[in-house]
């Protein structure tokens, strides 16, 4: 009898526990979320386990980004002027994510390169001709749980003219 009720009550224990688990349970990422480099923009990926009955989560992607635009024409060749602007800044883009029924996120959060203020004359437009971007990093505010992303840090480059 002693042992069918030890049993019992370590039954009622684990059922405690998986309930207080998933009430809240212990929000992380699954691994590092990932950043990879679109043009030119960084695209965060990640996915976070443990949220539990949560029913939304608020998420920050950020970066320290520097870029350099430059006035082309309609054909992408260079004009004879050098018209280029350098722009340093730092970015955080959000979004609001639902839970899934087992408590988990996959999201995507998109960061931009950072606006400049170039304006080019006649038939010119403006490029952008690089973009750097470091100390890229996910923050669930949710929960307070942040993370860099794998890389923390990349570089997008295109044709400049002289």
């Amino acid at each position: 009898m002693h042992i069918k009720r030890t049993a019992c009550l370590f039954g009622l224990a684990l059922v405690a526990t998986a309930a207080i688990a998933g009430k809240g349970g212990d929000p992380q990422f699954l691994r590092a979320p990932s950043a990879s480099l679109g043009s030119p923009k960084v695209i965060v990926r990640w996915t976070e386990v443990g949220l539990g009955n949560t029913d939304t989560v608020a998420y920050i992607a950020s970066a320290t980004a520097a870029a350099r635009y430059q006035c082309i024409n309609r054909g992408n060749n260079c004009p004879a002027a050098s018209n280029k602007e350098d722009v340093l800044s730092d970015l955080n883009v959000g979004g609001t994510f639902a839970v899934d029924k087992n408590g988990k996120i996959t999201g995507t959060l998109i960061i931009p390169a950072p606006t400049g203020a170039l304006v080019c004359p006649g038939n010119q437009v403006v490029g952008v001709v690089s973009a750097v971007f470091t100390n890229i990093r996910l923050t669930d505010v949710t929960n307070g749980v942040s993370s860099p992303t794998n890389p923390s840090a990349l570089t997008y480059n295109a044709p400049e003219c002289p």
